[in-house]
């Protein structure tokens, strides 16, 4: 293993940043967290993580605590929207994974990740208040230079940055300073829970619609008299609405700007207005992206996450390959001492493999057979085999897990966290 003996600073106390703090520690690197807000609140909605991040937070000891906490779906079922069912698919440990898909809501994650992160690194190492300003990291040190108030400036350095500081990332924009505002693709979000009785078994994930109107639904939480907590997304695509040209997640959503498209909803074994409305808010967010970029290493700083690659939440992968872009940088430093060496090779694992990702999601990643379908059957079907192919849609759904890297065949093929992978590579260089 290689030493690390200086710190190692992670900009960003999200997903990925403090899974890169856990994975850190785990593999004997000092490391401090620094983040703007002053106190961390269990935000967000629901989302899934997929089986190879479920292996990682596995690893970490963590799986136990977010089983306690979460739902695993045994199946996904994607639907026209009339209701009719296209095709059926397993998930998790139903599907032959050795570990659990999970679908949680994102602040239960960032708390689990919160907790184990204070036992094992400790309080004091988590630093709140911090608004980076800039990096300096092309030489034999790394500095970053944060504001804790409205004059104060703070030089922070150490042998390494990792800036996870989100798809506003102040890092990654002085990297690329003409890069500007995030690309948006004409759709928006309404995304929401709700307290409900179980949709069909109560451990399946429904994705309804098509391209430019969908209805996503899983639940996140099992509560008490067997009800559920219920994640929702209400997608409409509105190129022209003023309501896509802000980025602020916790923008409330008005019921007025979107329900009335889904009044006909009601499919009998799943009523989407009854539930939006039940639900006692919504928050909406508008469908961006960035393009990838050539770079994140530069000298002995690197992003990751959504300051890497953000991509469209599509195929249930945003919070999934943050936490594969900790762990393999984390293999990365433990073969290597050479901090600046150790961040080229984790870029280029992650690079190429998560700008595949977002072009895949642009082009609708494992959802192009419900556009199909919407398309050769508007009216709707008698009878699916009549619209497409099993074999079409297998195709698809196939060659988007190979992308995303949940392939079942490549999760067998080596069962082993991506931190031994990277460090057991290394050392057979």
């Amino acid at each position: 293993m290689a030493a690390h003996q200086d710190r190692i600073i992670v900009v960003g106390a999200g997903i990925g940043g403090l899974t890169t703090a856990l994975s850190l520690h785990e593999i004997g690197a000092r490391v401090d967290v620094f983040e703007r807000v002053h106190e961390l609140r269990p935000l967000g909605v629901g989302i899934n993580l997929l089986p190879h991040a479920v292996r990682e937070l596995h690893a970490l000891g963590l799986l136990d605590a977010l089983r306690a906490h979460s739902v695993e779906p045994t199946s996904l079922v994607y639907c026209s929207a009339r209701g009719q069912e296209i095709w059926r698919e397993q998930r998790g440990t139903a599907a032959g994974y050795a570990w659990p898909q999970l679908s949680i809501h994102r602040g239960t994650l960032q708390d689990v990740l919160l907790g184990a992160f204070v036992e094992r690194v400790g309080q004091d190492h988590l630093h709140l208040g911090h608004r980076l300003e800039r990096v300096e990291a092309d030489g034999a040190r790394a500095s970053a230079v944060f504001r804790t108030g409205d004059d104060d400036a703070l030089v922070v350095s150490g042998t390494g940055i990792v800036a996870t500081d989100g798809i506003h990332s102040v890092a990654r924009a002085q990297r690329y300073p003409s890069e500007g505002r995030p690309s948006w693709n004409g759709s928006l979000l309404w995304r929401g829970t709700a307290e409900v009785d179980p949709v069909l078994d109560g451990r399946t994930m429904v994705w309804a619609g098509h391209r430019d109107q969908k209805f996503v639904a899983y639940p996140i939480a099992d509560l008490a008299g067997g009800r559920q907590q219920l994640n929702f997304i209400a997608e409409l695509r509105r190129p022209e609405s003023p309501l896509g040209r802000t980025e602020d997640w916790n923008r409330a959503g008005e019921l007025r700007d979107f329900l009335p498209e889904f009044d006909g909803w009601d499919f009998g074994w799943l009523d989407v207005p009854a539930i939006i409305r039940s639900a006692p808010g919504t928050f909406l967010f508008p469908m961006i992206d960035r393009d990838p970029v050539t770079r994140w290493t530069f000298g002995r700083s690197t992003l990751l996450g959504d300051a890497a690659h953000p991509m469209y939440p599509i195929g249930s992968n945003g919070a999934s390959q943050a936490i594969l872009d900790a762990r393999v940088l984390a293999g990365c430093l433990r073969a290597d001492d050479d901090v600046a060496a150790a961040f080229e090779r984790y870029e280029t694992e992650r690079l190429p493999a998560t700008a595949a990702i977002v072009r895949a999601n642009r082009g609708l990643g494992p959802e192009v057979p419900m556009q199909v379908v919407h398309e050769r059957a508007p009216g709707g079907f008698d009878h699916i085999d009549t619209v497409i192919s099993r074999a079409e849609i297998d195709e698809v759904t196939e060659a988007y897990r190979q992308t995303a890297g949940f392939a079942l065949s490549a999760l067998r093929a080596d069962p082993r966290s991506l931190v031994d992978q990277f460090a057991t590579a290394g050392a057979d260089r």
